[in-house]
């Protein structure tokens, strides 16, 4: 069971009643038509024996659950390159419910704000020498999802356990995580209200009359006043987990279709885990076309960049700064994407005999012709 069956079986109702963005509707389109004719065509050839099959393209679009394997196995490639002999810690930065749908109208606009707060809030109280005295490497990523589709905000960061000081000596942290989070918090709240202080926004439905300056600046103080959830998950077994661990967040979508257990009769049944209730994980039932909106939540702004990296890990002289902080801690040569080809990748998720022939068992299917698209 897929989300493309549900959007096969249930999309075209859902079109005739939502007005989707233009947009969302080329996500929805994709999605729908990914791994089939409309996409295209490409041929393999057995080198042994010369059997041919054709196999339809798929769409890589970053919210289809069909596409995203690959494409996380040479992101994870890549950024083994960048991996240190030191800790690592996962933060999360969440934003108050009332922020929702101030967010969800205005995300080209926030989302920015967001991964600037979070990463201003990390680069400064690390460098405070009560801390750390350094500068830390983070990796930062956008979800807006819920386990239950809902939409919900939030960006997980993971963070070198140490860093770069002033004079270019690397400092270690402690190995419980070196920033107190409700000093986090705080900052992180101050920082996301100045910036969303300085944008202009536009409102409408429940949150229209935040289009009034006094109704805003009422709103802005009353989130100051709230209590923003800020967290540490525990820290990882080594640096050789967080790659594959952070992987899974990088090219995680909505729902996989690993969670959807059936439609019928107009609905649809996926499970989710409620964090809420010790993680239990529990079923839930919606419409289809309730279950659709909500997947729809979660298209992201054409071109924002939802995995950003900052401190030592930044892009400017990355490569150098890199360099250095292996020699300072130890750290061994990694493979890097460069090292690896796409067989490679592909042995890694399907196994040695991923492209074996169907017909002699001796040779080997390859890519023979240009792919095509179909009238």
């Amino acid at each position: 069971m897929t989300f493309q069956d549900v959007l096969v079986k249930y999309g075209r109702a859902f079109l005739d009643k939502h007005n989707l963005s233009l947009h969302a509707r080329k996500v929805f389109s994709a999605i729908l038509h990914c791994r089939t004719a409309v996409m295209g065509t490409h041929s393999f050839v057995c080198d042994n024996c010369g059997h041919e099959v054709f196999m339809n393209n798929s769409c890589r679009d970053r919210h289809c659950p069909l596409c995203q394997t690959v494409s996380k196995e040479l992101w994870i490639a890549n950024q083994s390159q960048y991996l240190l002999n030191t800790n690592y810690f996962h933060a999360v930065f969440t934003v108050p419910d009332g922020l929702n749908p101030v967010i969800f109208q205005n995300q080209k606009e926030i989302y920015p704000i967001f991964f600037k707060a979070v990463s201003e809030t990390i680069l400064e109280l690390s460098h405070d020498r009560k801390y750390l005295g350094a500068t830390p490497g983070i990796t930062a990523v956008l979800h807006t999802w819920g386990q239950n589709l809902q939409f919900h905000p939030h960006i997980h960061c993971i963070i070198t356990g140490g860093g770069l000081n002033d004079i270019g000596k690397w400092t270690e942290s402690s190995k419980k995580f070196f920033l107190p989070v409700k000093v986090m918090s705080k900052v992180f709240r101050g920082k996301f209200l100045f910036y969303l202080r300085k944008l202009k926004l536009k409102f409408s439905g429940s949150v229209e009359l935040l289009n009034f300056k006094t109704n805003f600046a009422s709103f802005i103080a009353g989130l100051y006043n709230t209590d923003w959830v800020t967290y540490c998950k525990p820290p990882f077994g080594g640096p050789s987990k967080v790659i594959d661990y952070l992987g899974r967040y990088t090219h995680r979508v909505a729902i996989s279709n690993n969670r959807i257990i059936s439609m019928d009769d107009g609905f649809v049944t996926f499970s989710w885990r409620d964090y809420r209730d010790s993680n239990t994980v529990k079923l839930m039932k919606l419409t289809a076309d309730e279950f659709i909106r909500r997947f729809f939540l979660h298209v992201l702004p054409r071109g924002l960049r939802k995995i950003r990296h900052y401190g030592i890990l930044a892009s400017k002289d990355k490569k150098s700064r890199i360099a250095l902080c292996k020699k300072l801690t130890n750290t061994l040569a990694n493979i890097s994407i460069h090292d690896l080809t796409l067989t490679d990748i592909l042995v890694k998720i399907f196994g040695p005999d991923f492209n074996l022939c169907p017909v002699c068992h001796l040779g080997h299917m390859n890519k023979s012709s240009p792919v095509y698209v179909t009238q």
